[in-house]
């Protein structure tokens, strides 16, 4: 029997209640590549037995050591959830069945958690906030660290492969992908890979080649237990899965932008880059971010032909041109500028800072650089972590500033615009990013917050989980001594509202 039409009759036999015990009605869920059959609490995941540029689940063998693999895989991240491979056999009687007998197909076997516990759909009803964002990148950039190296690898040759291969891929759906778009796509990444060659082949002899997830978009994500979990990695083919680690969490901060969550994009990448000391690779995220919008734009062209319900096609079909949009806008880059925010302990710095962010350049937004992080990542902690007051003396001060100042050099240097978050009370650490905006030359804008003594305490007293390790006291000795000359940059009232001051910040910033 063709390959087709015996998993036809596994799929009708995996459709019904009776295969899984009667455990209530089995609800299934279609992909391009797979079918998940959900059933009591667990999830039953079928191959299809299909073959494309990119995977090759044809025969019953192949579908059998990928389900092995995805296990192995998935187990990385999810062990809770990966419960084992089971086979589908073909009983005595000749009917199907999980009983002994010759098998016939293999699943993954998984434990089911609510589709509400899916990060699109947690997304989607406005509940990814700020702590459970910052959670899921310190998860990525945790698993990125201990992901194993690829030995040898060739960073640009392995991107120039996903970069053709997309423009393969896309080239099969002609009537949804106009030619002219891929064509101008694949010009520009091509110009693009050409530029970043170099740099891509040192960042894989340094190490940042690595078997990721692979496919880490937000419908791979979970809530299990409460924490974000990282679960369906790229398990078909290691060499797809074997990628730089920012081109990985690069899927992430491709699908929030392309959801519009702007300021949660911002912060995973701003995140994962505080906790990774991730630096000079930052000029390949345009392209990182393109290409992983020109997949989705294939796969979900693809995805177009797998649907009966032909409203559905077309939903799949205007995704599919959408993101081929996408995947052009990401190689736009508009000149980088440096914006630094200054101010006493309790000003809101860091509050203005994580939202001028994803507005100061083009998606995922401006690297947001903050002096009380930096100095927590020099001494081996997490932001959360707290400092000795020893850590707090002018000469540990002048080893965060200055390297605060060559992180910006070098983000500037890649094309990133900079957002510098920090007290800079003295005037000669004001002159000092000045000099280096000049340096660069790029655009420069200084905004220093005031607020009264009052509420600068209050907000220094109310804080919980927070980088700044500040007190009421450091307030009172910042006070005393004033911020000097501030050297032309603009004063801003800080007292109000996080939205009155933004709306401030941006028209002071908009008016130079």
């Amino acid at each position: 029997m063709p390959e087709q039409d015996q998993q036809a009759a596994v799929i009708a036999f995996l459709s019904r209640p009776e295969a899984f015990g009667g455990a209530g009605p089995v609800e299934r869920i279609d992909t391009h590549g797979a079918i998940v059959f959900l059933a009591g609490d667990r999830a039953f995941k079928l191959k299809r037995a299909v073959r494309y540029p990119y995977l090759d689940f044809s025969t019953l063998e192949k579908r059998r050591a990928v389900c092995e693999e995805e296990l192995r895989l998935n187990r990385r991240t999810a062990p809770e959830l990966y419960l084992g491979v089971r086979s589908v056999n073909r009983l005595a009687d000749g009917s199907l069945g999980f009983g002994d007998g010759e098998p016939v197909d293999w699943l993954v076997e998984m434990r089911r958690f609510d589709a509400d516990a899916l990060l699109d759909a947690v997304a989607a009803r406005g509940g990814l906030d700020a702590g459970l964002t910052m959670r899921l990148a310190d998860r990525i950039a945790a698993f990125h660290a201990g992901a194993e190296v690829a030995q040898g690898a060739a960073g640009a040759a392995r991107m120039r492969a996903i970069v053709d291969g997309n423009r393969e891929s896309m080239a099969r759906h002609p009537d949804i992908l106009p030619a002219d778009d891929c064509a101008r796509l694949h010009d520009r990444s091509r110009a693009a890979l050409d530029a970043l060659a170099p740099l891509l082949d040192a960042r894989a002899a340094g190490g940042h080649v690595r078997h990721c997830h692979g496919d880490l978009h937000l419908a791979n994500i979970c809530l299990w237990q409460g924490e974000p979990t990282l679960f369906d990695c790229l398990e078909f083919d290691p060499e797809l899965a074997t990628i730089d680690v920012l081109y990985d969490v690069a899927f992430l901060i491709m699908d929030l932008c392309q959801r519009g969550l702007r300021g949660p994009a911002s912060l995973v990448f701003n995140r994962y880059f505080d906790m990774t000391g991730e630096g000079a690779g930052v000029a390949a995220l345009p392209l990182f971010l393109s290409a992983r919008a020109a997949i989705r734009a294939h796969v979900n062209a693809a995805a177009a032909g797998q649907q009966a319900d032909p409203g559905k096609a077309e939903v799949k079909r205007g995704e599919a041109r959408a993101y081929l949009t996408a995947a052009l806008g990401f190689l736009d880059r508009p000149e980088p500028r440096l914006i630094a925010i200054g101010g006493f302990s309790g000003t809101g710095k860091s509050s203005l800072a994580a939202a001028l962010a994803p507005l100061a350049d083009a998606p995922p937004g401006a690297r947001w650089l903050r002096t009380d992080v930096l100095r927590k990542r020099m001494a081996g902690l997490a932001p959360e972590e707290d400092l000795p007051a020893e850590s707090y003396t002018a000469e540990a001060s002048e080893r965060v500033y200055a390297r605060l100042m060559e992180e910006t050099r070098i983000m500037l240097g890649a094309g990133r615009s900079v957002i510098l978050d920090g007290v800079f009370a003295a005037p000669g650490e004001r002159a000092r990013v000045r000099e280096i905006a000049a340096e660069q030359g790029v655009g420069f804008s200084g905004l220093w917050l005031e607020a009264p003594a009052e509420v600068l305490r209050r907000r220094v007293a109310g804080r919980s989980n927070d980088p700044s390790d500040a007190t009421a006291a450091v307030v009172d000795l910042q006070l005393s001594r004033g911020p000097g000359d501030l050297g032309g940059w603009r004063r801003l009232d800080a007292s109000g509202t996080p939205e009155e001051v933004l709306a401030a910040a941006r028209a002071a910033l908009e008016g130079e």
